[in-house]
C-alpha cells in the first residue's frame, strides 16, 4: 500500500507540473480547472494521513493554493455562463481578466511552494516507513474514510441540515474513495448518488455565489433574476437527490 501511496502522490506531482505548464502557455480554458482537482485530489490523500511527518507542511501548502484559485475559478466559471447566456460584454471582460491570471497562478509563490514541498513528501513517507511509523496504516486509512460517512450520515438526517457543509462533506467522501479505490466499502448505489448531489449541491452554490457578486457588480443585474429562479430549482433538486441518497446508502 506504500508503494501505492508514493505512486500517487508522484502521478499527482506530474500532473500539476502539467497544469503548471498549461497556465503558463495558456493552452486551454481547462489547466485551472484541472489544477483545482488536482489539488483537490491530493488534500484527499492527505487527509487521513494527518500526523505523519510533512503531512502538515504539504496539507497547508495546497490550501494556500486553493485560496488563491478560488475566486478565480468563481470569476471562470461565471464569464463562461455570461457568454453562454448572451452577456457578452461582461462574459468578455471577465475572461480577459483570466488571460492575465492564468500565467499568474503558474508562476505563483504559492504554486512553487507546494511544488517544493510535494516533491520532497515522498522521501518523508520511505523515512516514515523504515522508522516503523506507518505500521497498521491501512487500518488508520479506513477508520478515517469510515468516520466521514459517518459524519456524512449525521449531517444528511440533520432536520436542519447545512447544504454548505453536506456539499463539502460529499466531496470529502467522494474524493476520499478516489484516493483510496482499495478500501472502498460503500454502498453499491453510493458514488453515482453521491455525485448526483455533488453535482445540484453545485449549481445552487453557484447561484448563491454570484447573486453575492451581483450586488457589487452592476453588469450582472440583467442576470439577477434568472439566478434566484435556477437557485431555486437547484434547492428542490438537491433536496430530491439528498433525500435518495439517504435512502439508498444509510439506514434510517
Amino acid at each position: 500500500m506504500i508503494d501505492r501511496l508514493v505512486a500517487h502522490v508522484l502521478g499527482l506531482e506530474i500532473r500539476l507540473l502539467a497544469c503548471q505548464a498549461r497556465l503558463n502557455a495558456c493552452t486551454d480554458p481547462e489547466a485551472l480547472h484541472d489544477l483545482r482537482t488536482t489539488i483537490r485530489r491530493l488534500r484527499s490523500l492527505l487527509r487521513p494521513l494527518r500526523g505523519l511527518p510533512g503531512v502538515e507542511q504539504l496539507e497547508e501548502a495546497a490550501s494556500r493554493v486553493g485560496e488563491l484559485t478560488t475566486p478565480l475559478r468563481d470569476r471562470e466559471v461565471m464569464a463562461a455562463y455570461l457568454l453562454e447566456h448572451g452577456q457578452t460584454e461582461a462574459g468578455r471582460r471577465r475572461m480577459a481578466q483570466m488571460a492575465e491570471a492564468y500565467p499568474a497562478v503558474a508562476s505563483s509563490t504559492e504554486l512553487s511552494q507546494l511544488l517544493i514541498v510535494l516533491d520532497a513528501f515522498p522521501r518523508f513517507l520511505r523515512a516514515s516507513q523504515r522508522q516503523g511509523l506507518l505500521k497498521g496504516l491501512r487500518q488508520h486509512i479506513e477508520k478515517r474514510l469510515a468516520k466521514q460517512w459517518k459524519k456524512l450520515d449525521k449531517a444528511l438526517h440533520d432536520p436542519a441540515h447545512d447544504r454548505h457543509r453536506l456539499r463539502l462533506l460529499i466531496k470529502r467522501v467522494r474524493y476520499g474513495i478516489d484516493a483510496y479505490p482499495e478500501l472502498d466499502r460503500l454502498p453499491k448505489k453510493a458514488m453515482p448518488r453521491l455525485k448526483a448531489a455533488q453535482g445540484a449541491l453545485g449549481d445552487w452554490h453557484d447561484c448563491v455565489q454570484w447573486l453575492a457578486l451581483a450586488e457589487h457588480e452592476a453588469d450582472l443585474q440583467p442576470c439577477v433574476a434568472v439566478w434566484k429562479a435556477n437557485m431555486a430549482k437547484a434547492e428542490t433538486r438537491s433536496d430530491r437527490v439528498l433525500d435518495k441518497l439517504s435512502a439508498d446508502c444509510f439506514k434510517s
